[in-house]
Order: C-alpha cells, then sequence, then structure tokens
C-alpha cells in the first residue's frame, strides 16, 4: 500500500474519523460527494467505491452506468466545520472504468492526463487564482433583487460589517484544510469579495478551488447569508472574475524569466502567451460557461473583451505582471477572462493545451496593446488587428464547436456531453421572455 494511503489510515485511526467523504465534480464543475465509513476505507482505497455514473451530468449513459470513484490518499483532510462533534475527512477522487481506467467523463482525469502531457516536455504547471464573488442577505431575496450585506468599495476597512467576519472565518477555515491564502480584501462592488490564493500546481489547485468555493459557501449559510459565485449578479457594478495567473517550471527554474528581455519574459513565455491568445476564443465557452458570464464581459470595467495583451493594461485579456528585481520565480501571466463559476479542471486543462499548442508551434507574440480598449470602436480594433471575445453563450459554443484543441484537450465524450449540454442552456435562455422584455415592450407596443 502507498505511503499516503497508510498516512491516511493511521490518521483516521489516532484521530477517531468517524466519516469519509469522496469527492468529485461533474463536468459543470458541480461538486458530488459521498460517505464511507472508517471500516469501508481501506477496500476503498484497494477496489474504489462504485456508484451509478448515469446520475452525475455528464458522466455514463444508462446501458454502462456503473463507475469507480477512487480517493486520491494525498488530499485527505480533516474538516474544520466537523472536527469536535464527530471528525469527519475529505478526499478528492479519480474516477475510473470498472476496468479501472481512466474514466473519460471524469473532469479531474482530464486535467490530470493535460498534466501530465506538460511534464512529458519537462513543464510544470502553476496557477494562482483571484476569487472573487458576492455576499448577499438570505431568506426571500434568493427568489428576488439580490441584497448586498455592505455598500463598500475597493480596499474599504469593514471591520464592522458582516462581511469582514465571513470573510475571516472563511480564510480561517481554508487555512486550516492547507490552503495557503495569499490576499484578502473587500473588491470593488458592493459586498463583493476576493480571496487570492497562493500559487501552486494545477491539479492541486483545481481542488483547492473546489473547496474554497464550498467553503465560501458554507461560512456564509451558517451566518444566514448566502454567497455567489454568480459572474454577473447586479446590474451596474462590477461583474466577478477568477483572474489566473500562470506559470511553467522545470524543476525549480521559472521557464517563463527571462532577465533580457523588454517584458523579462522568455521565449517560451511569448509562445506560451501567443498560444492562449490565439486559442482564447475557441476556450471560451469553458471558462465562461453561464450565459451570464457573458454579461459580465460585455460590461466597460476590468472584464476584458478583447483579445490582446499588455502589461498594465487591464483591459487586455492577458497581463504580463510588471515584477519586483530579483523575483525570477514570480514570472507570470494572468489570463484575465475567466469566471469563478467555471469547472477548474477543465478551465486549466484548455488554458494549459492552448499555451503548450503555442510552444510546440513556436507562435509568435503580437505587438503590445497600449490603448485603453473600452475606448475604441470595431473599425479601430481592426486596425489594431484585435479580435473580441465571443459575445454571448450561443457564439462561444459555436466557436468551440470546429475547435480541434479542445475537442483533443477534453476528449470526445465530455466535450460532446458539454456541447449538449449548453446548446440545450442556450435555447432555452433565447425562448424565455426576460423582465427586461416585458418593461421595455409591453406596454408601448
Amino acid at each position: 500500500m502507498e505511503r499516503d494511503q497508510q498516512y491516511v489510515l493511521r490518521s483516521v485511526e489516532e484521530r477517531g474519523v468517524r466519516l469519509i467523504r469522496l469527492w468529485f465534480t461533474d463536468v459543470l464543475g458541480k461538486l458530488k460527494s459521498v460517505a464511507i465509513t472508517a471500516t469501508e476505507l481501506e477496500a476503498a482505497f484497494d477496489e474504489g467505491v462504485q456508484f451509478d455514473g448515469s446520475s452525475i451530468d455528464g458522466f455514463s449513459r444508462v446501458h454502462e452506468s456503473d463507475v469507480l470513484a477512487c480517493p486520491d490518499a494525498s488530499t485527505f483532510e480533516l474538516l474544520p466545520w466537523a472536527r469536535e462533534a464527530e471528525p469527519s475527512a475529505r478526499m478528492f477522487c479519480d474516477i475510473q472504468d470498472l476496468d479501472q481506467a481512466p474514466f473519460e467523463g471524469d473532469p479531474r482525469q482530464v486535467l490530470r492526463r493535460n498534466v501530465k502531457e506538460a511534464q512529458k516536455q519537462g513543464f510544470t504547471f502553476f496557477v494562482a487564482p483571484e476569487v472573487e464573488f458576492f455576499y448577499f442577505a438570505s431568506g426571500d431575496n434568493l427568489k428576488g433583487k439580490p441584497k448586498p450585506l455592505d455598500r463598500a468599495s475597493y480596499f474599504d476597512l469593514t471591520t464592522a460589517d458582516v462581511s469582514s467576519d465571513l470573510r475571516k472565518r472563511t480564510i480561517q477555515m481554508l487555512e486550516s484544510m492547507g490552503i495557503p491564502v495569499e490576499y484578502s480584501f473587500h473588491e470593488d462592488s458592493p459586498s463583493q469579495h476576493e480571496i487570492d490564493l497562493r500559487y501552486t500546481e494545477a491539479l492541486d489547485m483545481a481542488d483547492n478551488f473546489m473547496t474554497l468555493r464550498l467553503i465560501v459557501k458554507k461560512v456564509a449559510m451558517e451566518r444566514n447569508a448566502y454567497a455567489s459565485f454568480m459572474p454577473k449578479p447586479l446590474n451596474g457594478v462590477q461583474g466577478s472574475g477568477l483572474h489566473m495567473h500562470l506559470s511553467l517550471f522545470n524543476g525549480d527554474t521559472n521557464v517563463f524569466h527571462d532577465p533580457s528581455d523588454q517584458y523579462a519574459l522568455s521565449a517560451t513565455g511569448r509562445q506560451f502567451t501567443a498560444g492562449v491568445l490565439r486559442h482564447a476564443r475557441e476556450i471560451s465557452a469553458v471558462t465562461n460557461q453561464l450565459i451570464n458570464s457573458y454579461k459580465r464581459l460585455s460590461e466597460k470595467s476590468e472584464a476584458p473583451p478583447y483579445v490582446a495583451w499588455a502589461r498594465n493594461n487591464r483591459s487586455a485579456l492577458i497581463r504580463i505582471p510588471v515584477r519586483r528585481k530579483g523575483k525570477a520565480t514570480s514570472a507570470r501571466v494572468e489570463y484575465r477572462a475567466p469566471d469563478p463559476a467555471c469547472n477548474p479542471y477543465l478551465a486549466f486543462s484548455l488554458i494549459l493545451a492552448a499555451g503548450l499548442k503555442g510552444i510546440d508551434g513556436g507562435y509568435e507574440l503580437p505587438p503590445e496593446i497600449r490603448y485603453n480598449l473600452h475606448d475604441l470602436d470595431r473599425y479601430e480594433l481592426a486596425k489594431l488587428g484585435v479580435e473580441p471575445l465571443p459575445r454571448s453563450l450561443g457564439e462561444a459554443l459555436d466557436v468551440m464547436e470546429d475547435s480541434e484543441l479542445v475537442r483533443e484537450s477534453l476528449g470526445d465524450h465530455i466535450f460532446e456531453w458539454f456541447m449538449r449540454n449548453k446548446r440545450t442552456e442556450w435555447n432555452e435562455y433565447q425562448a424565455r421572455v426576460t423582465p427586461f422584455e416585458l418593461e421595455r415592450y409591453l406596454a408601448t407596443w
């Protein structure tokens, strides 16, 4: 038995853990869980836990439904909200077919496969996300207009309000589960907050991000509030993004760093950036998977609707942050389009695949854009050679449908299910009469 598994078995016995929750996600990134007792843990390590995959969105068809949830012992952590009354723990799972082959419908297996492709080229993929979200008052507001808990703005010190306490409690829980937090603060919009996680390898970060979403929501519920990762829940204010800081390492060396370059960005870093730019439109349906996602991208704020890069220009899709002297390991690119409602396993997979495509193909990085792109019309943008990101989920799906990169990276199983599911969602939305239409047209036409 692996050393990690032995450690888990010993920890469960020594700490009196009664239940172990096995976590995994469906294709859309919703967290799923099955609980086993401590007496079943060793068998779960040896054989996996069999369940009906046809009941999980994007998993199996009815006639080939059973799959195995195989716990990853390296992800074992005690659940901080259950340590005193009845100690419980969690582990993330890899989903396998009954013959123990990786299951094609498992997003975690998709990311694991793409990470291994990078490792074959000598690269380790690191991610550090900036996670934005809103707190709202609970109760009847779930069915009506969301009610913010505060009226504060960017970096405001709000020591006396409920939101500050919620964020503090969330950080304590995250760090007690071994998830280091780099920054936390109030964001630009009322009741909007941000938690930035310290960078780590992509698979670990996807697990950490899923844990963060659960803890943020759980802490809010305990205080009779609710938290939302919906990209654009309020009109007239900035929506929530998931800015991702990306880097590739070879051993302890950050391969994006080149002190002789004018941007301190290596040839590999330039090619990676060029790859993400060239394929950004193709991967948009996954990094921004909700109909609501494109309402955030259409606002004239820090949400980047155009395919361009720059250093300090926050209207660009990719930013090359200026770093302090002597910080070679912090060389990175910041991808600013994704939002926190994405499935991180699939989003990280496609961003990595696009970057590697740029390296493999020797893509050339286009010129830096030094203009505020929100101030330019489409003719001026066209002269600069700047394309827009898709303006709707429907357009994003049209672009994704023809993408060989997305199909290869996700695999046929997830690619085809995702397309069907999201086409259905888009078609239902187009057929639905919205409050906007009633307010604007009912009394005047």
